[in-house]
């Protein structure tokens, strides 16, 4: 399968808001819980940057999750 880079930042986005919102936090609290800006997680939710390794890796301990499981979304 053959798909953009753009696809699968939006949909890796899409799925950080989903994980965030079923865990009932606002992107400030993932924002304090993994020490990065708010602003940040908002743009990454939108898909307006490409996110570090680094920073998959503080948003999953802060969902309390594998930083693997950020990454098991089906593309749309």
């Amino acid at each position: 399968m053959d798909i953009s880079e753009e696809t699968f930042i939006a949909n890796l986005g899409i799925h950080i808001r989903q994980l965030r919102e079923k865990k009932n936090m606002s992107q400030q609290d993932l924002a304090n819980d993994s020490e990065i800006p708010k602003s940040q997680v908002a743009r990454i939710e939108r898909a307006e940057i490409n996110t570090g390794i680094r920073t998959l890796v503080k948003i999953a301990n802060a969902l309390d999750i594998e930083p693997k499981e950020l990454l098991d979304f089906s593309i749309k």
